[in-house]
């Protein structure tokens, strides 16, 4: 869960914090304002001070926030000047907004308030559709308006280019005034109440608030940005239609005789307060029926309510004006249970011990737990010389402070006699009231210098806030301990109680503890120790793909045995039970032997593939076919919890998890080990345990701080917010933080023809030429009616249409033109062009829950330093670790940059390390990870596989050899996360084998660190047959 903060507002106008994952509330510091009003959302909080007017308090976060102003410069062309500003009578501003109808200058651009600050000059956009222009950011077109293009026509006749320029807030951690203007000017009268929300509507942007407020002559304002103007809305008792909403409808009041005093609104609910503190809950609210169908009476009286994030609700209780949480609200039940006290004390509390205290106790040991209530009665001899002078004050519903701690004004307030009997405050007793025992308290304000709360007292609350607060029933809170509410009091009784006797009572209770130990043990040693053991098993029925010739899909019974051992470990094994010329048999996996669990995405089964570490070598997994996409999933969860819990692996990864993604789009991590970079004897990929999470993305990067960035197919931004989704959802994992992801893919087909002088252009081909209808290869058929989706979680969202943006360009047709298969295509027709394609797109659509959240992406940088790439190559990938560079070029070279040094970091030259590599990923500690094409394998040459460098030490920057892991169907890894620094072990002694391989750099590495140039092709994509 995600910290967050509940804010509140003391009677004397001071402002505080209490943080989700802390224990305390954190006063604002900010001495000089007072405030009556506080309303807040997670990235901000209002306050109305006592001054009247609004003020903003925005947390600081590493992401400063920035907004960009942009502003266009537009020229048209003319036969004397070229280009100039020279425009016609008819045209847009010189400078304008991007419709041109607004007239922007530079210089018009002015910050809104001192909040605010420039972070730089002007600068001109060189982007254009996410492609870099010419120099100096000039689009053309024919006219204004029309369609920009970035390079300059026969035709273009208009350009235009965007100036940029950021502002960024600078106000953080503190109070900002905001102006209280309108749009025709200052408002007449100052605020008077104030409520945000708005984050929920629906048909509105992303992230949008709307903040509301009342003025001091009853007038409603309404404005979506606080720094901008505010405007007036007309609240009428006669449905009409205004500016903002539909209509005001009168709702009755929860009762006639008291009317209501405060109401609260959430996503779902409605709550109110009436004049005799009474709380109402509004039944039958939804989109349909928002005034709802009646009112419900809730126990307890308070003097106001507030709902925050997910209907949560906060209340201040009119009793002892303490802070109430309401336990048990959920979206089935949105009255929730129960009122619960926020029991925290405040930071930097300087309470001064009562000089009332308990003269004498019954007994010895006396233990104080849970709550006690019990009612103070004041003596008739409290206001005797030499006693305190105190009055007991009873707050009403609006408190509001004017004067200062030494002289407080107070308003709204009764003063009762000091012998009314009251259930509340702190407790005074007389030192000869040894009968009465209390820890309550009384609502009491010492009229004089100091402390405003006196001894054993808890703050007095007028107002809180909810709205920035995240958290739900399953929140996990250290706020309501009763521990924390006693310790005040316990300490104050425990000044009368001398160290003797102190000594005497644990001497006491340490006998009695002794004294009842050695019962338990005498009566019950001849018993055996208690070890809890459960053995649990789950069968089903599957199908799975034989490892032998003929291979076939055999039916068989799929059985997981799980079991606790006598320390509480888990662990289980797989039984698979089949059939061979009529006699039964069995094959067997320890779970603890499980290193993955790959889904293979099949058109005609539900299959998934076991492997463990041997199988990794073998390149032949487990493979089984359920009868139904929710079963395969069903086991899928079952067993990747069950590994998980054999290794002990629990939550989402950690910060130096290493991160891979499937040609599929399937995300897998791997928890490292320390020994797995050890030098000279690292741990083997083929035993690394890898588990998928939840989310489809094309490309994952992580650093070693847990920040975990993706990109799906359609070029969306994504980021990690915690273990969760897919089949995992429900399971092993909180939903709180799973969203619904979508991602958008093209899928492409080429229609290939060849030309004869009879008939021109036709799908009639020579014998040896590719399929009519292939893929960008020209090896595999595909059609417009056999073609189908990636994957079956992929459905199509358009038809098939001709795609006019190929590389190289095309005809009006889309055809491109070649002299044969396959060579260079051009998007016009020569002499000698005997063969032409045409590729045809068809969109598909995604729908996954994961725990990534889409974001978008703030691009800054300096400057860039060009570097040269290797002769007669272009780099499609970098890598940077601590002092290595990697790159891989667009033919699967793999290139180390030498020459690297703090000081010159362009490195002198290129170095050629091997092919045949698809993707590199170098860490925090230069550790060398990449996804290689062809490995040798036991069956088959494997494509996509995860390949670890050894021996790279910072001598020898560039490594020895590969070790391969799990492969077949892996396009991406990221090791970026992984800063965990191997052990350091002794060397052992050489033995001449290992030294001659040292010392003759002809002998032949490991067989396991070959990377043949054979080529292969890949069963389906898929993590098969490797």
């Amino acid at each position: 869960m995600s910290v967050s903060l509940l804010w509140a507002v003391d009677v004397y106008g001071r402002v505080y914090s209490l943080s989700t994952g802390g224990q305390q509330w954190e006063q604002c510091q900010d001495a000089v304002l007072e405030f009556k009003r506080v309303t807040a959302v997670q990235q901000c909080c209002w306050g109305i001070a006592c001054d009247h007017h609004i003020y903003l308090n925005v947390h600081s976060s590493d992401v400063p926030i920035r907004y960009q102003e942009e502003t266009y410069e537009n020229q048209r062309w003319n036969p004397k000047d070229n280009f100039s500003d020279h425009l016609l009578p008819s045209d847009r501003w010189h400078w304008s907004d991007i419709t041109g109808l607004e007239h922007q200058p530079l210089d018009s651009f002015l910050l809104p308030s001192t909040n605010w600050e420039w972070e730089g000059d002007w600068y001109i956009d060189e982007n254009f559709g996410g492609e870099p222009t010419e120099k100096g950011g000039w689009t053309y077109a024919l006219d204004f308006p029309a369609t920009y293009i970035k390079d300059k026509k026969w035709n273009s006749c208009v350009r235009r280019r965007r100036w940029i320029r950021y502002r960024r807030y600078k106000a953080t951690d503190t109070w900002a005034k905001i102006p209280s203007e309108g749009h025709s000017g200052p408002l007449p009268d100052p605020f008077n109440d104030i409520s945000c929300g708005g984050w929920e509507i629906s048909e509105e942007p992303r992230g949008r608030l709307s903040l509301w407020a009342v003025s001091l002559q009853g007038k409603v304002l309404h404005t979506d940005c606080p720094q901008g103007g505010w405007l007036t809305e007309e609240v009428e008792r006669e449905p009409e239609i205004v500016s903002n909403g539909l209509c005001w409808v009168v709702v009755d009041s929860p009762n006639p005789e008291a009317g209501a005093i405060h109401v609260a609104v959430g996503d779902n609910v409605v709550w109110a307060v009436t004049k005799d503190n009474k709380v109402w809950f509004r039944r039958g609210i939804n989109s349909h029926n928002p005034c709802g169908s009646g009112w419900i009476g809730m126990v307890g009286e308070m003097v106001m309510v507030n709902v925050g994030l997910n209907d949560q609700v906060w209340g201040i209780s009119c009793v002892d004006r303490a802070v109430y949480f309401r336990q048990g609200v959920t979206s089935s039940e949105l009255s929730g249970k129960a009122w619960k006290a926020v029991n925290v004390p405040r930071d930097g509390d300087i309470r001064s011990h009562s000089s009332a205290s308990i003269s004498s106790l019954h007994s010895a040991g006396c233990f104080f737990s849970g709550e006690v209530q019990a009612q103070s009665v004041m003596s008739e001899d409290l206001d005797t010389e030499g006693g305190p002078q105190r009055a007991v004050l009873e707050v009403g519903t609006c408190p509001s402070l004017s004067g200062g701690l030494g002289d407080p004004q107070w308003s709204n307030v009764d003063l009762e006699e000091t012998q009314t009997h009251l259930a509340v405050g702190p407790a005074v007793v007389r030192g000869d009231s040894a009968d009465t025992c209390s820890l309550s308290s009384v609502a009491t304000y010492t009229l004089c210098q100091g402390e405003p709360y006196g001894a054993d007292e808890h703050p007095l609350w007028a107002w809180v806030s909810g709205g920035g607060c995240g958290v739900n029933c399953h929140s996990q809170l250290n706020w309501f301990n009763s521990a924390t509410a006693l310790a005040s009091s316990v300490q104050s009784m425990s000044l009368s109680i001398s160290p003797a006797q102190t000594a005497a009572w644990r001497k006491q209770i340490f006998e009695q503890l002794s004294e009842r130990s050695k019962r338990e043990m005498d009566h019950f040693k001849h018993y055996e120790q208690a070890v809890e053991q459960s053995v649990w098993v789950k069968k089903g029925a599957m199908q799975w793909w034989r490892d032998w010739k003929p291979h076939k899909w055999v039916d068989v019974r799929f059985a997981l045995e799980q079991f606790s051992g006598p320390e509480g470990n888990q662990d289980g094994i797989l039984f698979l039970y089949y059939n061979f010329n009529e006699e039964k048999k069995y094959l067997h996996a320890f779970i603890n032997e499980v290193t993955i669990l790959v889904p293979v995405l099949n058109d005609s089964k539900h299959t998934f593939a076991i492997y463990t570490a041997e199988r990794t070598k073998q390149r032949w997994p487990i493979r089984l076919a359920a009868a139904t996409e929710v079963e395969m999933h069903d086991w899928l969860a079952l067993l990747s919890v069950s590994c998980c819990d054999s290794r002990g692996i629990q939550g989402p990864p950690s910060k130096q998890a290493i991160w891979s993604v499937t040609c599929k789009g399937d995300i897998f991590v791997c928890e490292p080990s320390p020994s797995l970079e050890a030098c000279p004897y690292p741990t083997p990929c083929d035993q690394m345990f890898w588990r998928q999470v939840g989310g489809h993305l094309r490309l994952v990067e992580c650093n070693s701080l847990g920040v975990v960035w993706g990109v799906g197919y359609d070029h969306t931004a994504w980021v990690y917010t915690g273990y969760g989704g897919g089949f995992f959802q429900g399971l092993a994992s909180s939903t709180d933080n799973i969203f619904t992801q979508t991602d958008v893919k093209c899928v492409y087909i080429y229609e290939n023809q060849r030309w004869n002088p009879v008939t021109g252009y036709t799908n009639r081909g020579l014998p040896t030429d590719r399929y009519m209808w292939s893929d960008a290869t020209g090896l595999q058929e595909c059609t417009k009616a056999n073609a189908k989706p990636p994957s079956p979680h992929w459905t199509w969202v358009a038809d098939w249409t001709i795609d006019y943006g190929i590389s190289g360009g095309t005809d009006r047709e889309g055809w491109q033109y070649a002299a044969d298969f396959p060579r260079s295509y051009h998007g016009h027709k020569t002499l000698k062009d005997f063969v032409r394609r045409r590729r045809w797109a068809r969109y598909c659509i995604l729908l996954h829950n994961n725990a990534h959240n889409n974001n978008n992406i703030y691009p800054a940088g300096d400057c860039w330093y060009h570097i040269p790439c290797p002769e007669r190559q272009k780099l499609q990938q970098v890598s940077v670790g601590r002092t290595s560079v990697y790159t891989v070029d667009q033919n699967g070279n793999l290139w180390f940059r030498q020459g690297l040094t703090p000081s010159y970091p362009q490195g002198s030259s290129w170095e050629h390390i091997c092919n045949n590599v698809r993707k590199v990923s170098v860490g925090p500690l230069d550790q060398v990870w990449i996804i290689a094409d062809k490995v040798q394998g036991s069956h088959s040459l494997s494509c996509g596989t995860v390949c670890h460098r050894l021996g790279v030490q910072p001598m020898e920057p560039k490594g020895q050899s590969w070790d391969y892991g799990i492969g077949g169907g892996w396009d991406h890894i990221t090791v970026r996360g992984n800063s965990i620094e191997a052990p350091r072990v002794r060397m052992p002694s050489l033995t001449p084998s290992l030294t001659s391989s040292l010392t003759d750099p002809l002998r032949p590495p490991p067989p396991r660190s070959l990377l043949p140039v054979m080529i292969t092709e890949m069963e389906n994509g898929n993590a098969v047959r490797c």
